[in-house]
């Protein structure tokens, strides 16, 4: 990999009640879970050593306390990191959903009411233009549809392809570079 251009490096939050019971959780600010906590936590030695340039978070709390207790000081609030808007389908599960809409997933259908997964793109790739105007690492410590729709951007893909990449609590993913061909070196790890 080459490692002289900047890299993101992804955190997903670690977990809440409503990630535990797979509600769709956009712009509701649920805490960390017990457990949640525990995860944040298990992060700071993974991490220990690395250097970062910049620390950013979604501005959510149950962002932000997974970058504090990963260890992540300095971190900036970064509004362009919050999770999708879901709309009227905040808090509802996918088995819900489906009931009234079936067959349906959020990443080809959208949300009534919320973001379109487009609007979503042009969050994200405001966030890697700023990476890839930088040197240095960048963290990005934010939601798991977002990071998701945000590694489909930076391989250059339909927002769309974000239906492929599972992500979970407290997961470390890293977007970096071969060559100077964006790639994802490290996923959901």
């Amino acid at each position: 990999m080459t490692h002289d251009l900047p890299r993101a490096v992804l955190i997903r939050h670690g977990e809440t009640a409503w990630s535990r019971d797979r509600r769709h959780t956009g712009r509701t600010d649920i805490p960390l879970t017990a457990e949640g906590e525990v995860q944040a936590t298990a992060l700071a030695p993974r991490l220990a050593g690395r250097e970062f340039a910049q620390v950013w978070t979604s501005p959510l709390a149950r962002a932000a306390r997974t970058a504090q207790l990963a260890g992540l000081d300095g971190a900036e609030d970064t509004p362009d990191l919050l999770e999708w808007d879901y709309g009227e389908y905040e808090g509802q599960t996918t088995q819900a959903i489906r009931e009234h809409r079936p067959g349906w997933e959020i990443f080809g259908d959208g949300v009534p009411g919320g973001e379109t997964i487009h609007e979503v793109a042009i969050r994200v790739d405001r966030i890697i233009a700023r990476i890839r105007s930088g040197t240095g690492d960048v963290v990005c410590v934010a939601h798991a549809h977002l990071l998701r729709v945000m590694a489909a951007r930076w391989l250059g893909v339909d927002p769309v392809a974000a239906r492929y990449l599972a992500l979970g609590p407290a997961s470390i993913s890293v977007l970096g570079f071969e060559r100077e061909q964006p790639v994802i070196e490290h996923w959901n790890t």
